[in-house]
């Protein structure tokens, strides 16, 4: 197994179990193992999402959900469930459907895993670089190391994470399978308008955004930040337009809704409302719920009503102007920054090339593929490393059996 993280463990735990009889290596060119388990999360691990139907949770991936559905049917995420808690990690639900450990720590995943390899007699291999690969006549394979050591093997799994080195591109190339160029995905927006920079800690707990001029639409949670904007929402929208977006070298303009849950005749319709009630108060003190009391000022600031306008003297060009910055504000983007909770690329081997039953290559015998060295990747919520669990455990029980 080239890979130690989510995929390449959780594949070699497979393939021990299914096979006793079987040597299996785990090679980690790094010094840690499992370190995006680590970080996942804010060191808890999102190991999964409480989403229990197939096809469903197909649809959270904006790469490879059609091919996702078979394997899902064979391991999903209440396989999941099972699996770490059949090992002693109970696993709950938050709100929005997001799994972690009951003990809130990444690290019990880790011990988990790392104990599982032992027990099992998976033999680790950290600071293992592989440079180059060569498949033989009789369809092993000899592995030539970063320090000129060579090995052999008779089943082959890269689970490399995502293929963003030359060197790993080229790997699969001279195996004979085409890699889709990598790109970010899941990342968060650079807005220079100052206003809105200076409520950075402010989260917004459902907004509407969109990008000007494509299809890409998103709804959900949003958090203000020092160099724009961030959350579930700007995350979702980030994956599905991963190549969009980077195509136009992350410089487009986004449309936010600020109340996606209330029209424009129900906002002025609370305006009238508050013009009867309300008249003698300052609009800048009295936010339309549920708008954050900071970012309403601004958003009051910004529609040019002073901060002394009383309800009573809101001229109608001023609410047309207002219900505009709740309803329909735009926002330069300039730039991005990845999450580094979430680190995700979309690109890698095609997902044409491997056998979604075996994850094996349809072009070179006894070489598997899992996880995000595939051309597949999830939103954020514990999709991507569904992925990694469910294509990593087809793999190892192949790879076991074959």
């Amino acid at each position: 197994m080239v890979g130690g993280g989510a995929a390449g463990f959780f594949a070699a735990i497979a393939a021990a179990e299914a096979n006793p009889d079987a040597r299996v290596k785990v090679l980690e060119k790094g010094r840690l193992y499992l370190a995006k388990v680590k970080i996942s999360g804010g060191g808890r691990c999102n190991v999964t999402h409480a989403c229990f139907d197939p096809h469903e949770f197909s649809q959270r991936y904006p790469r490879g959900g059609k091919e996702l559905i078979g394997p899902f049917h064979r391991f999903q995420a209440r396989d999941t469930v099972e699996w770490f808690e059949s090992r002693g990690v109970k696993l709950k639900a938050e709100k929005d459907g997001r799994m972690f450990p009951v003990t809130d720590s990444s690290q019990t995943i880790i011990d988990c895993l790392m104990n599982t390899c032992r027990k099992n007699g998976v033999t680790l291999s950290p600071n293992t670089e592989v440079k180059n690969v060569e498949p033989q006549p009789d369809k092993t394979f000899k592995l030539t190391l970063k320090n000129g050591e060579t090995l052999e093997c008779d089943r082959l799994l890269f689970a490399t994470g995502g293929v963003r080195s030359t060197e790993l591109q080229n790997v699969f190339k001279q195996l004979g399978h085409r890699v889709e160029p990598p790109v970010p995905s899941l990342f968060t927006f650079h807005i220079e308008v100052p206003w809105l920079r200076e409520l950075a800690g402010v989260s917004v707990p459902e907004a509407g955004v969109s990008v000007v001029g494509s299809r890409l639409k998103e709804r959900g949670p949003i958090l203000l930040t020092h160099w724009g904007l961030s959350g579930p929402a700007i995350l979702k929208l980030s994956a599905w337009g991963a190549r969009e977006l980077n195509d136009c070298q992350y410089k487009f303009t986004l449309l936010v809704d600020w109340l996606p849950a209330t029209s424009e005749s129900a906002i002025k319709e609370e305006i009238s409302q508050r013009r009867n009630t309300q008249s003698a108060k300052t609009i800048v003190k009295i936010p339309l719920p549920p708008v954050p009391s900071r970012l309403w000022e601004q958003i009051v600031a910004a529609a040019g009503i002073n901060s002394t306008t009383r309800w009573s003297e809101l001229s109608g060009a001023q609410q047309h102007e207002l219900i505009q910055r709740l309803k329909r504000a735009e926002f330069p983007v300039t730039g991005k920054s990845m999450n580094k909770e979430e680190f995700v690329t979309c690109g890698g081997i095609r997902l044409s090339e491997v056998n979604f039953k075996t994850m094996e290559s349809r072009i070179v015998s006894h070489l598997h593929f899992a996880g995000e060295a595939l051309d597949l990747d999830g939103i954020t919520g514990g999709f991507n490393f569904q992925a990694a669990w469910t294509t990593g455990w087809i793999a190892g029980k192949s790879m076991a059996e074959e």
